[in-house]
């Protein structure tokens, strides 16, 4: 009898003899493929593929900056050096086709991943709706960039975590070899180790009184070879320090629209969502531990902080809240069947159809970046005008890297540091316009390369010895017509050989 209710149980965790986990992955995966022009809308790819292919040229990884003529040079380290090369590669391979099949696959891991880690304790059906849920919270924070290589991980970490906690049990050392791999590929390790502490607080409260001191003690020794584990890199100590610099930045991150906090101004799916979920918890007297609530709270701090924690909120509240719900509201405790999901017959079949459906998919797209992160005529332009210091909007710096042209800023915030960056910001938007005309001045700026809609830009027409040379619905370029040019030296970003 208990052999037949397992089996009952199994058939009812799955779809068609087919595990949740398999149905969600897949739709994700065909759904960000059929809209995979939506992962290349950010610049930042283009200088995130060129590092990569940077790192494949020479064997080595950078410690100074190869790029901008305005910290070339100067000390910098990539910490996504590997997801760099998984871009450059995957690039090389099958192009923009190939960057966007590598981005699709690790989003639709995550979301399998995320369903396959609550089928533990809920049904398959609540479980794919959290999933729905955070995949329309995460959806704009989702593109062709380090940390969606590194999405599956932390997933896999946190989860695997909360796990332990609820095992009354230390987290396996096994996992550090994920630690490794998460610091090798985006800074946003540091969020793995900081949530050691508040989920080793769940631990502790749970635990029986005898046994708190020794189970603290035992989650203190894994955090300790966590971060040891995070150091495993090619800068050592330096990917910690690396992802610091970011926090250091401060009051300048409000500025940069992935730092910024949400605009509730107007409706969104964040607002409607997160109101669901308040609106719910009302509706069924939802109860929490302490310690879930501490976690929740962080996440959701987080995202109400910076639009790029969004995700983390999405991912890694339903992981929180999965244990204390299923004992709330009766349902399994943590000991589902997902491991004698994946041994299902059906996948046999699943697996193909699913893989020719991708492929099919695929062959039948042409994958482009979006042309407003492209001002290809712009800078062809400056460059049969031979323009060598050019002072560009910080969204078109990587397009600058990616067309050979050392750029005065771009992406990469921590090499410039907040006081420049707080100066670029303030000169394009005329906050300061003296500030404008002393950068390109101090600089020997020789072109500028700004958005249309930039209030620099349109200073730029009529500030003498200066004149436009090009402009489109992307981007508007002028050169410096006075003798102030001063023979400026002409300095090339270095490429792959």
């Amino acid at each position: 009898m208990h052999h037949a209710g397992a089996e009952e149980l199994d058939r009812r965790r799955s779809i068609g003899h087919i595990p949740a986990w398999f149905w969600v992955g897949s739709g994700v995966l065909l759904l960000v493929l059929l809209r995979g022009h939506a992962l290349l809308n950010d610049p930042d790819t283009f200088w995130q593929i060129r590092m990569g292919q940077w790192i494949v040229a020479h064997g080595a990884v950078p410690h100074a900056d190869l790029y901008s003529f305005t910290r070339a040079g100067e000390p910098w380290i990539s910490s996504s050096w590997l997801a760099q090369v998984a871009f450059a590669k995957a690039y090389a391979a099958g192009g923009w086709g190939g960057i966007v099949v590598l981005t699709a696959l690790a989003i639709a891991a995550t979301f399998a991943l995320l369903v396959r880690a609550l089928e533990r304790y809920w049904p398959p059906v609540y479980a794919s709706l959290a999933a729905i849920m955070a995949i329309a919270l995460a959806a704009q924070h989702l593109s062709a960039r380090p940390h969606v290589l590194a999405l599956p991980i932390m997933v896999t970490w946190i989860a695997a975590l909360i796990a332990a906690s609820e095992r009354r049990e230390t987290p396996s050392f096994r996992l550090l070899p994920l630690m490794v791999l998460w610091a090798n590929l985006h800074g946003g390790f540091i969020l793995g180790l900081a949530l050691i502490a508040p989920i080793l607080f769940d631990a502790v409260w749970n635990a029986d009184a005898s046994q708190r001191f020794r189970l603290a003690v035992r989650w203190i020794v894994f955090g300790l070879a966590a971060l040891l584990a995070a150091c495993v890199t090619p800068y050592g100590w330096g990917t910690l320090l690396a992802a610091k610099s970011i926090v250091d930045l401060g009051p300048l991150l409000p500025l940069i629209s992935e730092w910024a906090p949400p605009d509730f101004s107007q409706f969104s799916i964040f607002e409607a969502v997160v109101l669901l979920v308040i609106g719910a918890a009302l509706w069924r007297g939802v109860t929490l531990p302490l310690p879930r609530i501490v976690l929740v709270l962080g996440f959701l701090h987080m995202a109400l902080g910076h639009v790029r924690s969004i995700e983390v909120l999405a991912l890694l509240t339903p992981l929180a809240l999965a244990a204390p719900l299923a004992r709330q509201f009766g349902q399994n405790a943590g000991d589902g069947p997902v491991a004698t999901q994946r041994n299902s017959p059906a996948l046999r079949w699943a697996v193909p159809l699913v893989a020719l459906m991708v492929a099919a998919v695929v062959s039948s797209m042409q994958f482009r970046p979006n042309v407003k992160t492209m001002p290809t005529a712009a800078v062809a332009a400056l460059k049969q005008h031979q323009a060598a210091r050019v002072f560009n909007d910080y969204d078109l710096g990587g397009y600058l890297i990616w067309a050979g042209v050392a750029p005065f800023v771009d992406g990469r915030t921590e090499l410039y540091g907040r006081q420049f960056v707080s100066e670029v910001f303030a000169a394009q938007s005329l906050r300061r316009p003296d500030l404008l005309l002393a950068l390109l001045d101090r600089y020997r700026i020789d072109a500028t390369l700004l958005v249309p809609t930039s209030p620099a830009a349109l200073l730029m027409d009529h500030l003498d010895g200066w004149r436009r040379i090009y402009a489109d619905d992307i981007a508007v370029a002028h050169v410096r017509t006075a003798a102030a040019a001063d023979g400026a030296a002409v300095v090339k970003p270095e490429q792959p050989r």
